[in-house]
């Protein structure tokens, strides 16, 4: 039932509250916390569930939100063009920096993804020719697909909202599947995982791949919502802001990493009367939530009961 709740809450009462309120920055704020859903739950794939910690998730997001800027600025197309380019962009140069990375283990592979993700941007910066450099590209059309113009502010909440959870639904079913076993089995030891049988280069490219394709679609979203994209957008900062989602949510918790994207998100909003105390703040939120849930909110092992459930004859065992 709570899948369902949590969809009527997204696509029926929360356009409707908005609607009645009138406040577009509203409208932008929900739009941005769903983006940063997308962005927290790739990761949490990668780095939650595969133990692949990554500095640089922030790279293929802007490879995601430029693919769609010159894709629909110079051809026009709308979505059914620009959302597929960009997740095939995005997860192919993810698996390409995959392939010579997966060698590293621990901490050197978080620091070749944070070189890898500084590479882009500098690139992105300086490509004055395509990127338009620091200028960033403007004029970027709203969301289209197949002709139907979604650009209004429920248009493109539902277009975002419907794309948001077809992700979080792909990254679910992935987790809770024999794919996601052998993805936590290299997590735990992947010498012992390849002992197994377990194709653990295959898999952990795999894993790159998808991780930056759906940062791509983040990317996409964000470039035809917000008609403007700029390389100070994605910087080193973003990659952290994710990954903080995604620890504090609960590593390898999908449902920790869209909580853990909406507090960090939100939470700054709420305390914005308070100036740049807020971010005291929105510290001390994070310091307790570390402190008080080591393992995150929602934890790993909170999700994994509510996706298995109480299996059949299963009877409550009474404590003594």
């Amino acid at each position: 039932m709570l899948p369902v709740g949590v969809l009527i809450f997204v696509f029926g009462l929360l356009p409707a509250a908005l609607s009645a309120l009138d406040q577009g920055y509203l409208f932008r704020l929900a739009e941005l916390t769903m983006i940063f859903v997308i962005l927290a739950t790739s990761l949490n794939l990668l780095t939650g569930t595969a133990g692949l910690v990554s500095l640089g998730h922030a790279a293929f997001y802007a490879i995601g939100a430029y693919t769609a800027a010159i894709v629909s600025l110079r051809f026009g197309t709308g979505l059914e063009t620009s959302l597929p380019a960009s997740a095939l962009v995005a997860g192919l140069i993810a698996m390409l920096v995959a392939i010579p990375a997966i060698r590293l283990v621990r901490i050197f592979f978080t620091v070749a993804t944070l070189s890898v993700g500084e590479i882009i941007n500098v690139t992105i910066t300086n490509w004055d020719g395509l990127t338009r450099g620091p200028m960033g590209l403007r004029g970027i059309p709203p969301a289209r697909l197949f002709g139907f113009d979604f650009g209004g502010r429920l248009g493109t909440f539902y277009i975002i909202a419907a794309v948001c959870a077809g992700t979080t639904w792909i990254v679910w079913r992935l987790t809770h599947s024999y794919y996601g076993g052998a993805l936590r089995a290299l997590r735990e030891d992947d010498q012992s995982a390849g002992a197994m049988g377990i194709a653990v280069g295959r898999l952990k490219v795999g894993a790159c791949a998808i991780s930056g394709a759906l940062a791509g679609v983040a990317g996409c979203l964000l470039a035809h919502s917000t008609g403007f994209i700029s390389p100070d957008m994605f910087g080193i900062d973003q990659s952290i802001l994710i990954l903080t989602m995604v620890v504090v949510g609960g590593l390898g918790s999908v449902p920790g990493a869209v909580l853990g994207a909406a507090v960090l998100i939100l939470v700054p909003e709420i305390g914005r009367e308070a100036g740049h105390f807020r971010m005291v703040f929105v510290g001390l939120v994070l310091y307790l939530a570390i402190l008080l849930r080591p393992a995150g909110v929602l934890g790993e092992a909170m999700s994994l009961r509510f996706a298995r459930g109480p299996r059949v004859g299963e009877q409550a065992v009474p404590k003594p």
